[in-house]
């Protein structure tokens, strides 16, 4: 097929990444940029939240609904504290470490050794990342009642169809593509 007819056939045809290109660094949406430097959960701690380990940032936006006792409120907000200051220096590693991966693509300047390092430097942020969120949501179970976890469920939508009803501080794209919705 000639070009010009490839390009008029898959003319409307756009692939997932359209528009990817344009960022300044690829593997990170503004979006992302802003929640990794805010220190937000980023979709880290999902295997946490997801099955009855409530993230401490929420806990806070739902402790009225919850009934938090002035305790558990105060070692809340402590892990809310921990997590962001430890969060977000991380997070700045991970874009660095994106930026670096994307320049040295940019420039043409990989080779195997250059890119397991790169990878490497990235990984580890990442994985840094995830466990810093992960760590807050498994330390909330041990001062929360379980009448308080099972309500925290239902409030952030996953006692029903989850792609119904968007819990409130989540990124609507980011959320249905991690739960799978359609």
């Amino acid at each position: 097929m000639p070009l010009t007819t490839l390009a008029q056939h898959n003319h409307g045809a756009q692939t997932p990444y359209a528009g990817m290109q344009n960022r300044a660094i690829k593997s990170l949406s503004d979006n992302d940029i802003k929640e990794l430097r805010r220190g937000g959960g980023w979709g880290l701690a999902l295997a946490a939240e997801l099955n009855g380990m409530p993230g401490p940032a929420h806990l806070l936006e739902l402790k009225d609904q919850l009934q938090l006792s002035q305790d558990q409120v105060v070692k809340t907000q402590g892990l809310v504290d921990d997590m962001r200051q430890a969060a977000i220096p991380t997070g700045e590693r991970l874009i660095a470490a994106e930026s670096a991966l994307e320049s040295a693509f940019a420039k043409g300047a990989v080779d195997e050794a250059s890119l397991r390092r790169l990878l490497a430097d990235t990984e580890s942020a990442r994985t840094e990342l995830r466990y810093i969120h992960l760590s807050q949501h498994f330390k909330t179970v041990q001062f929360l009642k379980p009448e308080q976890i099972k309500r925290y469920n239902i409030l952030r939508g996953y006692a029903e169809d989850p792609c119904k009803n968007i819990p409130a501080g989540h990124n609507p794209e980011m959320y249905r593509r991690h739960m799978g919705c359609n």
